[in-house]
C-alpha cells in the first residue's frame, strides 16, 4: 500500500471507529452501539469496512473497491504487528502473526 493512498484518495472523510468488529459492539435496548473508541480516527469509510467481512461492503454503494483492498492490506499489517506485542493475549498469537506476515508478503509482492 502506498503511504499516500488514504490521505490522497479523494474520498470523503468521516469519523471512523477504527476497529469495528463484534467484540466492540454492545447490545442495548436502543440497538447496537459501538464501544472501545481507542482507535477512533478520521478517514474514508473504506478503512472501517476493511475490518468487516467482505460481504459488508455490498451494503455501501459507491465504495472504492481498490481503496478497500489497500485498506484491508493496511489492517492486516496493523493486526499482524500487534501479534508481537509482549502483552498480546491473542491465542497462539505469534504463530498467527507469522502466518499473517507471510500473507502480507505474498499480497504485496
Amino acid at each position: 500500500m502506498r503511504s499516500t493512498s488514504l490521505s490522497q484518495s479523494g474520498r470523503p472523510e468521516q469519523l471512523l471507529h477504527g476497529e469495528p468488529h463484534p467484540g466492540n459492539l454492545l447490545s442495548t435496548q436502543a440497538g447496537l452501539l459501538f464501544i472501545d473508541f481507542e482507535t477512533c480516527c478520521r478517514g474514508p469509510i473504506e478503512f472501517d469496512l476493511a475490518h468487516a467481512p467482505v460481504e459488508v461492503a455490498d451494503h455501501y454503494p459507491g465504495v472504492d473497491h481498490h481503496l478497500l483492498r489497500e485498506c484491508r492490506t493496511l489492517v492486516l499489517a496493523m493486526v499482524t504487528t500487534w501479534r508481537w506485542d509482549r502483552d498480546d493475549q491473542f491465542p497462539d498469537g505469534r504463530r498467527i502473526g507469522i502466518e499473517w506476515l507471510s500473507e502480507l508478503r505474498r499480497s504485496t509482492a
